[in-house]
């Protein structure tokens, strides 16, 4: 897709995504390096958020939108909602393959074969 500048970005989404992932990994840091130098793994994780939300707003005005946990629900949930003749009719054979035996590739009878 082609920037455009009239679509909006997700702001409030970009910085809630930033928060918990600059929590959990200042937690993470404070638990496995207590006895190291925290400022500058702390530091790393606060400069990775100007460039997150600028990098979020980039792919925003080239169109992306990633897909919210609320929207894979619903779909799973319409899916579950189907008739149940569709999800009772039985499955037609797959094709033939070497692998499944119907393929041709067997070795031949030792009458039929040149010397």
């Amino acid at each position: 897709m082609a920037w455009d500048s009239s679509r909006p970005v997700p702001w409030q989404r970009l910085i809630r995504e930033w928060l918990v992932y600059a929590a959990i990994m200042s937690a993470v840091f404070v638990i496995f390096f207590r006895n190291s130098n925290l400022l500058g793994a702390i530091a790393g994780v606060l400069i990775s958020g100007p460039l997150y939300l600028a990098f979020g707003a980039v792919m925003a005005k080239f169109g992306y939108q990633r897909t919210r946990l609320k929207d894979v629900r619903s779909v799973t949930s319409t899916d579950t909602g189907r008739d149940s003749r569709d999800t009772d009719a039985p499955r037609s054979k797959p094709a033939p393959t070497s692998r499944t035996g119907g393929g041709g590739n067997r070795p031949r009878s030792s009458s039929k074969r040149r010397r």
